[in-house]
């Protein structure tokens, strides 16, 4: 075996100036050499770092108006659309209000979409055989696998986030007028409380951080505070990971030159769009059961769910099927570019570039 290795790569160097006398079956050999090498994982975690962060940056106001959004019950809608929460969140609580809890999601999304995207290029370089291409139900078992993983992550990034990003739809809740019996007529206070749990109406409202927040959970309820809505979450990113990822491989096919060569770069973008639009449209009903079950604080009237099952029951019984499509707009906008950036990253190799030329190239020694 050795000796057939090294006239292998005896003959690359011969002829690698004369792509003529190159052995196509020697090409072969040394692609399916390159297939079964281990893939750089420090590399593919700084490019889906780099991603996460360049579009949760550019995404974040489209993500807050979606949780408004699907928080909002009947009766009681302070905002029409989309356009319409983002410019009573600008003239209610300025420019920056539109990136309330982006500081969490900022930390947090570097791991969250790194191990996403780093676990379904392992399973998938491990579920292949022989250098072969991928069959779709394999495809979809890594992207299940890699669901699986990032949740660990994603609960408690999205518990404390959406308890900041609906401050606001539940503090303007308080100065809208909203017709009830004198009895039910009461000014709820916002997230900005420590009534996390209770959901107890406090007079006087207090700004508080995603660090207080956590603090207070991990206090009242320990570590299971933070991860409450993990089955909601499992519902949601299993699901979408299972539909992104396969329908991403196999679109960007379809913009390949040759069998050999890979696509461009702007159809590695526009694949990811379509791919994480398509994906997030089609788990959106998961999305509105987690955020209802992970928004802590309540708005006056509003109920409050037991589980997975309840809140689901309820939704449909008092809203109607049309409330599990709240924010799909909205959430098709935010992962589309998400995503589309990431398979960016990607192509363009930034993580390998990053490791090649600095000190932190013994990361992948």
């Amino acid at each position: 075996m050795g000796t057939k290795t090294d006239n292998l790569f005896g003959l690359i160097g011969e002829n690698r100036q004369n792509p003529k006398l190159f052995d196509p079956l020697a090409f072969s050999c040394v692609k399916t050499i390159m297939s079964q090498q281990q893939i750089s994982l420090p590399a593919k975690l700084i490019n889906g770092g780099i991603a996460g962060i360049v579009g949760v940056t550019c995404v974040f106001p489209i993500d807050l108006a979606k949780t408004r959004l699907q928080n909002q019950r009947q009766g009681q809608q302070i905002y029409k659309n989309m356009m319409d929460c983002l410019v009573k969140t600008v003239r209610s609580e300025g420019y920056f209000g539109m990136y309330r809890g982006a500081a969490v999601n900022l930390t947090l999304v570097t791991p969250e979409k790194a191990i996403k995207l780093a676990a379904n290029d392992l399973f998938r370089h491990h579920l292949a055989k022989d250098g072969k291409g991928l069959t779709v139900f394999k495809e979809m078992l890594a992207g299940c696998g890699a669901g699986m993983c990032q949740v660990i992550i994603t609960t408690p990034m999205e518990m404390l986030k959406i308890q900041l990003q609906d401050a606001g739809r539940l503090a303007a809740q308080q100065q809208k007028p909203i017709v009830m019996t004198p009895t039910k007529l009461v000014a709820t206070n916002a997230v900005l409380s420590r009534s996390y749990n209770s959901g107890n109406v406090v007079s006087a409202p207090r700004a508080v951080s995603a660090t207080q927040i956590a603090k207070d959970l991990l206090r009242t309820q320990g570590i299971q505070g933070l991860y409450r809505g993990l089955g909601a979450t499992l519902m949601r990113d299993v699901p979408f990971s299972i539909v992104y990822f396969p329908l991403f491989a196999n679109l960007n096919k379809l913009g390949q030159p040759s069998q050999n060569e890979s696509s461009p770069f702007y159809w590695a973008f526009l694949s990811g769009c379509v791919a994480g639009s398509t994906a997030a449209v089609a788990v959106n009903p998961c999305d509105v059961v987690k955020t209802r079950l992970q928004s802590l604080n309540k708005g006056t009237s509003e109920e409050t769910y037991s589980g997975v099952v309840d809140c689901i029951s309820k939704i449909m019984r008092r809203e109607g099927p049309s409330a599990f499509l709240k924010g799909a707009g909205c959430r098709a906008l935010v992962i589309a570019p998400l995503f589309g950036i990431a398979q960016v990253m990607y192509f363009v190799g930034v993580g390998e570039y990053v490791l090649n030329n600095t000190p932190l190239s013994l990361l992948s020694a």
